[in-house]
């Protein structure tokens, strides 16, 4: 049974569809209507759910991380997260785009390069991310480090964003499996918006 939680923390709603150890679907919206919906339409089709008004101790855990990823803080702890439903690929870019760390962004082509497909199939599987935040697709820009598209909008995004600046200078490269993700500071892309719109 999966159970829907959601929950105000700071004017922001958060909410995730977990069971006792394993997270399907997380989400977080300015009305705790919308974060409802969000839930239901990524938890697997024909899964049995319920909704409980007070969170277990493992959802609690859950909405704390997502409101500490939310406002830029640091975070340490991992969850097991329900992808067997999801294609290969969206699961190969969903892993890919996990290894993002606060205070940096990729691009588009860059998670391309490291999981496959193309630009634009990593922007369709980054566009149905059920677990926004803690498979962070806010990372995610376009190759001139302009926002690219998301889901809440691109105020949203920005904000976040600027939010984990962190205040680092240099590119990197993670390993993934054989190949390489590049990641680039934040401050790279706060920097492209000074010159222009998103």
């Amino acid at each position: 049974m999966i159970n829907l939680y959601s929950k105000n923390m700071d004017y922001v709603w958060f909410g995730t569809a977990c069971d006792e150890n394993k997270i399907f679907a997380t989400a977080f919206a300015f009305r705790e209507e919308d974060v409802l919906q969000s839930l239901l339409r990524n938890i697997p089709y024909d899964a049995p759910f319920q909704r409980f008004r007070k969170a277990s101790a493992f959802a609690e855990c859950i909405m704390v991380l997502l409101n500490d990823v939310y406002n830029g803080r640091e975070v340490s702890c991992s969850f097991s997260l329900a992808t067997d439903h999801l294609s290969r690929y969206a699961r190969k870019v969903i892993e890919t785009v996990s290894l993002v760390p606060l205070g940096y962004v990729t691009s588009y082509g860059s998670v391309a390069e490291a999981a496959g497909g193309s630009p634009r199939a990593v922007g369709r599987v980054m566009a149905l991310n059920p677990f926004p935040l803690i498979v962070p697709c806010h990372r995610v820009v376009r190759s001139d480090f302009k926002l690219g598209g998301y889901g809440l909008g691109l105020d949203v995004k920005l904000e976040i964003l600027r939010r984990e600046g962190r205040g680092y200078t240099s590119k990197r490269e993670i390993s993934v499996d054989s190949k390489k993700l590049s990641i680039f500071p934040v401050e790279f892309v706060l920097k492209r918006l000074e010159k222009g719109k998103y």
